[in-house]
């Protein structure tokens, strides 16, 4: 058992709840997504600024950006992206925090995306909606004091 359990006997658990543990994993998950997303958006970005033709928009859209603008700013959020899903790993407060900022813009400019690859900006905006929920719910410090000692009251 680690130093982070919670409850008595065989009721012990690492997490103190069902919904920390779950959160604790989605939050790996997380960071595995932010990562995958993160490099997966790079290289759209790249073909965004490589090749006009590779995307179509189909009607005239009021968010409407010319497309190598479009790859410049999917090839930064997308660096951004994996290497803000590489700190995630740590579970460091910064990291989790720039995480939730880089996964809600990433929203907004897949929001703005929806005309050029809609399938694939749904996509990201749900996945970015998940990383949102399991960073933001994980409290990866323990809430309750971790040795024996601490643990007794007087």
């Amino acid at each position: 058992m680690s130093d982070r359990s919670f409850g008595e006997g065989s009721a012990k658990s690492e997490y103190p709840s069902p919904k920390q543990g779950f959160a604790a994993g989605t939050s790996m998950a997380a960071a595995v997504i932010m990562v995958t997303v993160g490099i997966i958006q790079f290289f759209q970005g790249l073909a965004a600024v490589a090749e006009n033709e590779v995307f179509v928009a189909g009607m005239n859209y009021i968010y409407k950006f010319d497309l190598t603008t479009w790859g410049w700013i999917h090839l930064v959020l997308g660096a951004l992206v994996a290497i803000v899903g590489l700190a995630l790993f740590t579970g460091a407060g910064w990291a989790r925090v720039s995480a939730i900022i880089v996964a809600a813009i990433s929203i907004l400019a897949n929001f703005l995306w929806l005309p050029y690859y809609p399938a694939w900006s749904l996509l990201i905006i749900a996945l970015d909606i998940v990383v949102i929920w399991a960073v933001s719910t994980w409290t990866p410090e323990p809430t309750q004091p971790t040795t024996p000692a601490a643990r007794r009251t007087p």
